[in-house]
């Protein structure tokens, strides 16, 4: 350990108070005699090496050392010792219980327990600070908690609509579906009915026609029919409905009208032609004998000849032909004769 160099001495010269010494107020003769002295820049070099401060005693520090005092007790406070980052260990400084700040601070009295101790200090700062982090905490911890329950809520709702919104979307589709059917069922009900209803009425229709058409002959077999081709025919095809039956057989009016032709015909042998009212005409060929004259007024299932084969004929039957009014064309005889209501 390097020794404090001893400063110079003061020279010595003579005082103008020999022998006697400055007090206050006047001269010790015991101290003296003394000597203005000039320092230089050797005697004030600082002195080199480790010192030791005297612990200061008596009543109270210098207002100085307070000061340090209280920064490193609220270091310590705030957030702990901070140490300086010289590569050297820390120095621990200990620090000796004050009674308060105030009283180092200020001359005046104190009152008793108005001033917290600066060993406390620390403690008090430490516990604050812990007190206010723990409140920060459990405030942070409730927001957050609320948040989460706000949202869990939201999320419970929003669930909750959309399951409403779903249930009440497949209620409407099921509805819709259900009145579809229904109208759907209704409809065909309808339909079914209608059918049904002109079924009917058709039905009544030709049994009352039936009542007023009869069939031109009886005790027969349908030998050809309309259209059907052959050689027989001029035409190539057939252009009326053959009835066969035996030469004699009856021949009938199949409904109310006017003979406007009864006699020979070529290759239709002996035909009559029965006028209706509306103009159709009915023509009854290869007759064996007529019964009618023209001009003569018939009713329905009145005999108007007999089945025979004259003209172009291989057999007894009655060739059957129906012509619409005006034109005159032929038409199926077996198809108006059911739209009259009878079976063939």
């Amino acid at each position: 350990m390097a020794s404090n160099r001893p400063a110079p001495e003061a020279p010595f010269m003579p005082s103008q108070y020999d022998g006697d010494t400055f007090v206050y107020g006047g001269v010790r003769p015991t101290e003296g005699p003394f000597e203005e002295w000039n320092p230089t820049e050797e005697s004030v070099r600082p002195v080199r090496g480790r010192h030791r401060v005297g612990k200061q005693r008596g009543g109270g520090l210098a207002r100085s050392s307070t000061v340090l005092g209280v920064g490193v007790i609220a270091a310590v406070a705030g957030g702990g010792m901070a140490s300086a980052q010289t590569g050297k260990p820390p120095v621990s400084i200990s620090m000796p219980d004050l009674p308060s700040v105030g009283s180092l601070i200020s001359d005046e009295e104190t009152p008793e327990g108005s001033a917290t101790a600066l060993s406390d200090i620390g403690v008090v700062a430490d516990e604050a600070t812990e007190q206010g982090a723990s409140d920060a905490g459990e405030a942070l911890h409730a927001r957050i908690m609320a948040q989460v329950e706000q949202q869990q809520s939201q999320a419970e709702d929003k669930a909750a609509a959309e399951a409403a919104a779903a249930a009440e979307k497949e209620a409407e589709e099921k509805a819709a579906a259900a009145k579809k059917e229904a109208e759907e069922k209704a409809a065909e009900a309808k339909r079914k009915a209608e059918e049904e209803a002109k079924k009917k009425a058709e039905a009544e229709r030709l049994a009352e026609l039936a009542r007023q058409y009869a069939l031109p002959t009886s005790s027969y077999t349908v030998s050809s029919t309309f259209g059907q081709a052959g050689a027989y025919w001029s035409s190539g095809q057939h252009t009326g409905l053959d009835f066969a039956a035996p030469t004699g057989t009856l021949i009938k009016a199949v409904h109310t009208g006017t003979i406007t032709s009864a006699g020979w015909d070529g290759s239709y042998g002996y035909k009559t032609v029965l006028t209706l009212d509306d103009g159709t005409e009915i023509w009854y060929a290869h007759q064996s004998s007529i019964n009618v004259s023209v001009g003569q007024q018939v009713n329905t299932g009145d005999v108007i000849g007999r089945v025979g084969s004259t003209g172009n004929s291989t057999g007894a039957h009655l060739h059957l032909e129906v012509h619409t009014a005006g034109s005159g064309a032929g038409i199926d005889p077996m198809a108006w004769l059911q739209s009259k209501g009878l079976t063939v």
